[in-house]
């Protein structure tokens, strides 16, 4: 696995157990940095972007990400050594959160890219960017 996918999949890492300062450590350290939690306004700069995980990591109690459609596109284009990553995937979540003993689990799916670029200390977070998906019904014309 290359460098910027193990950041990639530690970020799910430190989401799913909580690890704080695993998070603080995939992400750029600058104003400029940019996430946007699904359904809500763009985050800007770390401080702001950590304290959010950190909100959200301490109210979630069980949660798994399963990541498909995983798609990289690295730049420079013609370089060995490319300097920046953007990956894209959908984010299948599986959450026990705010369900009653009798349910099981719940479930989301998300898209979501995320610009990962080298640092002197390895692949971090620049920004990320989540949206739901929505389930579009599309009527068949043979069944109208």
């Amino acid at each position: 696995m290359t460098d910027y996918l193990t950041s990639h999949r530690l970020f799910y890492d430190a989401i799913e157990t909580g690890d704080v300062d695993l998070m603080a450590s995939l992400w750029v350290d600058d104003v400029d940095t940019s996430c946007v939690h699904p359904g809500a306004l763009p985050l800007r700069g770390t401080a702001q972007i950590l304290r959010s995980w950190t909100v959200l990591m301490a109210n979630v109690g069980y949660i798994q990400f399963f990541l498909t459609d995983l798609e990289v596109a690295t730049f420079p284009h013609c370089s060995d050594e490319p300097t920046t990553a953007v990956v894209t995937c959908t984010e299948n979540i599986l959450s026990g959160e705010g369900l009653s003993s009798a349910e099981a689990f719940s479930g989301g799916k998300l898209v979501c890219t995320s610009i990962l670029v080298k640092e002197p200390g390895g692949w971090k977070f620049l920004s990320r960017h989540a949206s739901p998906i929505a389930e579009l019904h599309i009527e068949d014309e043979d069944s109208a």
